[in-house]
């Protein structure tokens, strides 16, 4: 099945299994890839109309395209995703999310799915699955000790009250 026909299904159905055997575990607020690809073009664009983010993604599309775009747009704009500039013509829509927020929102679900919550093992997979690069490597380091410093910080701040 080809990744257009795939959009057209899971805008059609609104991100819900048109077939009712199979358990869905998708959350509402959860991202169907479809919507990821429209947050990526918005995320690089900025405050893009439909046909722009339809031309992004589908080059050379018909309007059918843009008609699943502005279904995707629709959902992402109910679940506070993106919001919409109505006062320009045509109306414009815009990240409301940043990437890392809703890398965190996921990161953050997975972990409280999988590993009741705990960060660590989904982090180790990553880390062990993914063979840091040196570069990697001290960004983590560096990341790891200011956390260690704020936390340190907050808790003298707790003893002195």
């Amino acid at each position: 099945m080809s990744r257009f026909t795939q959009d057209i299904l899971s805008a059609v159905s609104g991100g819900h299994d048109p077939n009712p055997q199979t358990p869905m575990t998708r959350t509402p607020k959860e991202v169907t890839d479809a919507e990821l690809a429209v947050l990526e073009v918005l995320w690089e664009r900025g405050a893009s109309t439909v046909r722009e983010i339809a031309d992004t993604l589908y080059p050379g599309g018909a309007n059918s395209e843009a008609a699943t775009v502005h279904k995707l747009c629709e959902r992402l704009l109910r679940k506070r995703y993106v919001s919409r500039n109505r006062q320009v013509r045509p109306a414009t829509f815009q990240a409301f999310v940043d990437r890392a927020d809703l890398i965190g929102r996921h990161l953050k679900g997975l972990a409280d799915r999988l590993c009741s919550g705990s960060l660590t093992p989904l982090f180790t997979q990553l880390v062990e699955a993914a063979g840091l690069d040196p570069k990697d490597t001290k960004k983590l380091r560096e990341q790891v000790e200011r956390l260690d410093a704020e936390t340190r910080r907050a808790r003298l701040s707790e003893d002195d009250k």
